[in-house]
């Protein structure tokens, strides 16, 4: 995945990966009797670029590369929070647009909710969603994590800020990370505080509603003890990722970085670095015509100035190649644009390519996985109206009654005893009736009271059925269907099986 070229320099400097975190090359370069007498084992090599050889954390504070793509990013993760925090305020026919009810087993999407019997219908989003991101994936590579992933966009645009207002580098970045003290220290702790404890509560509202997390706020921490415990943990857990774990959730916790080695091929569009004009690489400012060193050698364009290590948020070095560890959020592309137009050369050193076409290989965007992928999302598309087309606005499943097959009366009619599982699926309440297609054949329910459920409600109804002896003589049985409706209109027939003598 890596491609590592020689570097043309008549001394020995510091990369910028150095210059922005602190000297970790230098730490690399030292003798092992150096190092400090607590380090028991030394890595031959930087494992991650948050960890130095003896094993502590190595903070990263990036520069800031105000540039083409980061203006644009810049508003899109604007936008994309308050999108964050505005959709679980939305309604459609009275449901929010997205609902994750964990407790009562239901998923609310665009207004529509799914519930354990609907496993089809969840299976088939859950598939377009899947193949939705290989798609993307295919064509754009991470996009999606440096674009659109809350971890970046929040981390990048409201955290790192955070840091650099407190640090005094704002709009500039670059400091390493400091210990602060007395009213700053307390203030920027304050800071994260505030931003986690909006975060966790606009997340918790995806889980349990705006009404009940609004419901929650207004009362007393006894008196909803566990919700208040779930609110706690949520913002300690946002409080730690934000304030320690940071991009290290991107290289260590988040799978998409693992899958992408799977998801990309050598076509995919990713943010990589031009080996053959930038290799091989001489320090320092050179005319624009001038293609060799002063030992004769060939030098590329790439002025070894480090800015684009400088400014990556997760530390890694572009030049190296692919890495899993790149979230293509295009700030070296930024860096370095604005260093080859300072020393007169063309700008795209650093861009957005593929593997294939830097390689000069023609790149196709029409290939096997791109067409597979949407051909599956397709299929799922069509499962998904298909299923959705034959469901009710509400769910009607007959269950036989424990005991007595059947009970005969004096009268010779016979009674045989059912359950009816409903669930009210649409927006309103709905009083519910039931019948049988065949007038000899009567049904009702138990308690003989109009049966009237809420939005959403489940309930599991005693049916008694009635039909007179010689129906089910000869051999014992009888099919039938039984019809249920609801006060909008809605009906949807059942079949249920007579037990009586023979």
């Amino acid at each position: 995945m890596k491609d590592t070229l020689p570097v043309v320099s008549n001394e020995k400097t510091s990369c910028g990966r150095c210059q922005a975190n602190g000297g970790c090359c230098k730490e690399l370069l030292e003798p092992q009797s150096t190092m400090h007498p607590s380090s028991i084992l030394n890595a031959p090599e930087q494992v991650l670029p948050t960890l130095r050889r003896d094993g502590s954390r190595n903070w990263l504070s990036p520069s800031l590369a105000k540039g083409f793509y980061w203006q644009r990013r810049r508003w899109l993760a604007y936008g994309l929070i308050a999108f964050f925090v505005t959709l679980p305020h939305l309604r459609l026919n009275g449901k929010p647009y997205v609902l994750i009810d964990i407790a009562s087993r239901q998923f609310t999407f665009l207004g529509y909710t799914f519930y354990p019997t609907d496993t089809p219908l969840v299976a088939c989003l859950a598939l377009m969603a899947f193949f939705s991101i290989m798609l993307v994936t295919a064509l754009a590579g991470r996009v999606w994590c440096g674009w659109a992933c809350p971890q970046t966009v929040y981390l990048e645009f409201l955290f790192r800020p955070i840091d650099r207002f407190f640090d005094g580098t704002l709009g500039k970045g670059g400091k390493s990370r400091n210990q602060l003290g007395g009213v700053r220290a307390v203030a920027k702790f304050s800071a994260y505080l505030g931003c986690s404890l909006f975060l966790a509560h606009t997340f918790l509202s995806y889980f349990v509603g705006t009404d009940r997390l609004a419901q929650w706020i207004q009362l007393w921490p006894t008196q909803h003890p566990v919700a208040f415990l779930v609110m706690g943990g949520a913002t300690l857990g946002l409080l730690f990722n934000f304030m320690y774990f940071r991009e290290q959730f991107c290289m260590i916790a988040c799978p998409y970085g693992r899958f992408q080695s799977v998801m990309l091929d050598r076509k995919s569009v990713i943010v990589t670095y031009d080996i053959q004009r930038g290799e091989p690489r001489k320090r320092g400012k050179r005319d624009t015509q001038t293609t060799q060193d002063s030992l004769g050698m060939k030098t590329g364009d790439c002025i070894e100035c480090g800015r684009c290590t400088a400014v990556c948020p997760t530390g890694i070095d572009i030049r190296d190649g692919l890495q899993l560890e790149c979230i293509h959020c295009t700030q070296c592309i930024d860096a370095c644009d604005d260093i080859m137009v300072k020393i007169g050369k063309p700008t795209g050193l650093i861009r957005y390519s593929s593997q294939d076409a830097m390689a000069g290989i023609p790149s196709k965007a029409i290939r096997a996985r791109t067409l597979i992928y949407p051909t599956i999302i397709g299929i799922a598309f069509l499962l998904f109206l298909f299923v959705l087309s034959y469901k009710f606005a509400f769910d009607a499943r007959v269950v036989r009654m424990p005991g007595a097959p059947f009970t005969v009366f004096q009268d010779q009619h016979v009674q045989n005893n059912f359950r009816i599982r409903l669930v009210n699926r649409s927006q309103t309440d709905q009083q519910y009736s039931i019948k049988t297609k065949n007038e000899a054949v009567v049904a009702r329910w138990s308690n003989e009271a109009p049966l009237t459920l809420k939005p959403g409600e489940s309930v599991l109804v005693p049916v008694d059925v009635q039909f007179p002896l010689q129906i089910t003589k000869g051999s014992g049985l009888y099919d039938t269907r039984i019809e249920i409706a609801d006060s909008a209109g809605s009906a949807r027939d059942v079949q249920v099986r007579l037990l009586g003598p023979q």
